[in-house]
């Protein structure tokens, strides 16, 4: 197992030792609130120590194995079969090790409380280049989707000639959407020969990723006065995105300025619904971002302030490498990562954020 997560374990287990000395005194047991609180949080804490006790227990069986292979007074036949059960219990160890590391992150990061989002990608500096990548980056995420048992569906999409995007938005809804893919939120730069390049120069464009968590029905209340509703005639590259009748719809939410189109269905209803949804998502998030700015936050200096103009990634197509510089974290992995591989990642991300959230709960306590 990983340093950082031994650390984090060591973090549960002290966590959990004082919660069972807590629960042994008169005056927590003695108070329902009290003991229906640390009871809760020793069962949070509970799946995290029985796996630990777990691979503790298999570690020790790898070792004694270890050790009477290495004494080298057995017999061959003895060897043999302690040589395949040494190699089975290395892999069932590694296995174990990879499951509790997911679980200690699941177990010490905070759950969002928000569940689906609203990715919006748009194309920068770069020209038709960033319009390709934008592309490129749109199937990343649905292919990550299709792995995390996700639904992707497009709510606005603005198509270019070479078969990118100068902007396209759309939704992922299902578990833990959220609590992953708000790490995508910033800038994101590729370095690549463009395939119009005929002198083999490799150029950097930059595409900016939003990501905003789908509010609730009733989270976000807005008065229908505020609405200024325009119809329109689609425009695009071609395909479905062209259209004889005024179906595309843009909503301009006056108080805030904030401005919404569709234009991705042939049935104006259907792109309202939608922009409504983007709406709605813009304006939630602007909210959060205002509260965010009154309140320090330890956690996110790990990963950046959330601010869209920031530098996050980098993807270098002719080193095959993609830099998450919030991190400092590179991996020789292009290919696999724009293949929706994104869980190393993302976890590498995570975790960061726990440490952070780790130093902020110890701050706490020492206060």
């Amino acid at each position: 197992m990983k340093e950082e997560f031994k650390a984090a374990l060591k973090q549960i287990q002290d966590q959990y030792e004082d919660i069972i000395q807590k629960l042994s005194c008169i005056e927590i047991v003695s108070s329902y609130e009290l003991c229906q609180d640390y009871s809760k949080q020793k069962s949070i804490y509970e799946p995290v120590i029985s796996l630990a006790n777990f691979l503790a227990l298999k570690e020790k069986e790898l070792e004694d194995v270890s050790t009477m292979i290495s004494k080298g007074n057995a017999d061959d036949e003895f060897k043999i079969l302690a040589s395949e059960e040494k190699e089975s219990l290395e892999k069932e160890v590694e296995k174990i090790s990879r499951n509790l590391e997911g679980l200690i992150l699941k177990t010490l990061l905070p759950r969002e409380k928000y569940k689906n989002v609203i990715v919006e990608i748009r194309a920068g500096t770069g020209g038709d280049e960033a319009a390709l990548f934008v592309g490129d980056l749109y199937k990343m995420y649905t292919y990550f989707a299709q792995r995390q048992g996700w639904k992707d569906e497009v709510m606005d999409a603005k198509p270019t000639n070479l078969g990118g995007f100068k902007e396209i938005i759309f939704s992922l809804s299902g578990a833990d959407a959220y609590q992953k893919m708000k790490y995508e939120n910033g800038v994101h730069r590729v370095q690549r020969v463009p395939s119009t390049e005929t002198g083999g120069r490799i150029h950097t464009s930059a595409v900016s990723v939003v990501i905003l968590p789908e509010p609730e029905e009733v989270e976000i209340e807005i008065d229908s006065r505020d609405l200024k509703i325009d119809t329109f005639r689609s425009s695009g590259a071609g395909g479905q995105h062209v259209n004889v009748t005024d179906s595309a719809v843009r909503i301009t939410h006056t108080p805030t300025g904030i401005v919404v189109s569709c234009q991705d269905e042939r049935s104006q209803i259907k792109n309202r619904q939608k922009a409504m949804r983007v709406l709605k998502a813009r304006l939630l998030d602007a909210k959060k971002r205002s509260e965010e700015k009154k309140r320090s936050q330890l956690r996110r200096e790990s990963v950046g302030s959330g601010d869209r103009s920031e530098k996050i990634r980098t993807y270098n197509f002719s080193d095959g490498r993609v830099t998450e510089h919030r991190i400092n974290l590179t991996l020789y992995k292009l290919e696999q990562i724009l293949n929706g591989y994104l869980d190393e990642l993302i976890d590498a991300l995570i975790m960061e954020d726990t440490k952070y959230f780790l130093q902020s709960m110890q701050v706490k306590d020492e206060d």
